[in-house]
């Protein structure tokens, strides 16, 4: 076989992946399956062969996030039941002084997204956005493509999200040198995004979810700033609602940072190693989420209540934490982690093909700046799949092959694949269809509101990246 006819063989493997997710409404995961054991079959493996490598990459490739992710969607059950949600947006309206209102969910948004899910922050942020849209009398034009930047963003590049997590122990990098470049990266394409996009975005007015806003009125033009605020009975306080997400990420960044100056096999090694364990970083999020709950048992018991109807007045707080937001948090996590584990199986029989290998001299030789191929892959892989997970994984999966020959260091090819990402996010990816339910938007209007802002904050994401990389800072 050569380069081309893989070549053939993959594109074709992408619209069968396509075709079968958006047009037959299979799930993603028997699509991968399906996939994987036919390009096993035709890259020339047995049936025998090919189900031992996707037996083999799906597991090695949950390896490394599976108990992360969790420990992730267990930090957002406690920010939800918690009201810590109400509260860290509360803190931005006051940085703000009720001016500019629409970054108060985006920036909520932004740093909840740092340790949960990205849909998870979607639905803590809408009732809260509808209700500043409401009092201020914003268009949701404004507010919720700035907070799908905001979600998307981090979502794309910081990895204690399954992709780019698993991406980054892929190309083996460090974990910790990522997700600080990542949030650099991040917050600036996010600040330029809403500086060049803000006097386009406000023109068409878009009112809040009615069923989010209903029984709010639109506050007086100079009301002060405490009649802004959210209102949430039995709250924590900012400081304390704030430490279950940042905390974990201090953690990270300081172990893996700390590893760089120090001698391997010292003893300041192996303590900033353990400090900067992903999963003992994200238990300690787990901990300090579940400390909320101290003083205000029975208001977070009224609200996990309403998704836990197992729950009693009786209810323990042991119970409420580590028993209803554990098994809800691995609801939440399992369809994000199994398909991870099949994108990685794809990815694994791609990988051992020889064939990558001349595809990436190949594209060597189109004689373009190496950073490129994993932007537009990711890009690509986006636009078709509709997954970001998905898209970074099977990206992950040709570029690594190619990395001795593209010369990229491992963070910035993760980078740049997050950066890809973001771009081509559109209506064949169901995080569109909440967005877009959520913040009562129509289809036409995610197109020119949530796609466009996605793609510009990829774009500029990946120009600062680029820069970064230029000046050998990453």
């Amino acid at each position: 076989m050569t380069p081309t006819i893989f070549l053939i063989v993959l594109v074709l493997a992408v619209a069968l992946l396509v075709y079968t997710t958006i047009k037959l409404k299979i799930h993603p995961v028997i699509s991968l399956f399906v996939i994987a054991v036919i390009l096993g079959l035709v890259l020339g493996g047995s049936l025998g062969d090919t189900m031992d490598k996707i037996n083999k990459y799906f597991g090695s490739t949950l390896a490394g996030i599976a108990i992360v992710i969790i420990f992730g969607a267990i930090i957002a059950m406690g920010i939800q039941d918690t009201g810590a949600a109400t509260k860290i947006t509360n803190f931005f309206i006051r940085i703000f002084r009720g001016k500019h209102l629409e970054l108060a969910p985006s920036s909520a948004a932004f740093v909840m997204t740092l340790a949960v899910f990205g849909n998870i922050s979607e639905v803590l942020t809408a009732p809260i956005s509808a209700i500043i849209a409401k009092r201020k009398k914003i268009t949701m034009a404004l507010i919720a493509p700035l907070v799908c930047l905001g979600l998307t963003l981090t979502h794309g590049l910081v990895p204690t999200h399954p992709g780019i997590l698993a991406v980054s122990i892929m190309f083996k990098a460090n974990i910790g040198k990522v997700m600080v470049w990542g949030i650099i990266i991040s917050f600036i394409a996010f600040v330029a995004s809403y500086l060049i996009s803000r006097p386009f975005l406000g023109r068409e007015y878009i009112a809040p979810n009615p069923e989010f806003a209903a029984g709010y009125e639109e506050a007086p033009e100079n009301a002060p700033l405490d009649q802004l605020y959210i209102k949430e009975e039995g709250t924590p306080s900012t400081f304390w609602s704030f430490m279950p997400l940042i905390v974990p990420l201090v953690l990270i960044a300081a172990g893996s940072l700390g590893t760089l100056g120090v001698k391997k096999g010292s003893t300041a090694y192996a303590v900033f190693n353990s400090l900067g364990n992903t999963t003992f970083a994200l238990f300690v999020g787990v901990v300090l989420v579940a400390l909320l709950v101290v003083g205000r048992k029975n208001k977070v018991l009224a609200s996990a209540r309403k998704s836990d109807a197992s729950l009693s007045d009786k209810s323990s707080a042991l119970e409420i934490t580590m028993n209803s937001w554990v098994g809800r948090a691995m609801k939440t996590a399992i369809d994000p982690l199994i398909m991870i584990g099949m994108g990685g199986a794809l990815g694994g029989i791609l990988q051992d093909n020889a064939m990558v290998k001349q595809l990436g001299a190949m594209i060597v030789n189109l004689s373009v700046p190496a950073v490129i191929i994993p932007f537009v892959l990711a890009a690509v892989m986006m636009g078709a799949t509709g997954s970001m997970t998905i898209a970074v994984m099977i990206s992950a999966s040709l570029v690594n092959p190619m990395m001795g020959a593209l010369g990229l260091s491992p963070v910035v090819a993760t980078l740049a694949i997050g950066c890809g990402s973001m771009v081509f996010w559109h209506v064949n990816c169901s995080g569109f269809w909440m967005m877009t339910s959520l913040f009562n938007l129509n289809t036409k209007q995610g197109l020119k509101y949530l796609t466009t802002l996605n793609a510009l904050g990829g774009i500029i994401g990946f120009a600062v990246l680029c820069g970064a990389s230029a000046l050998g800072w990453v």
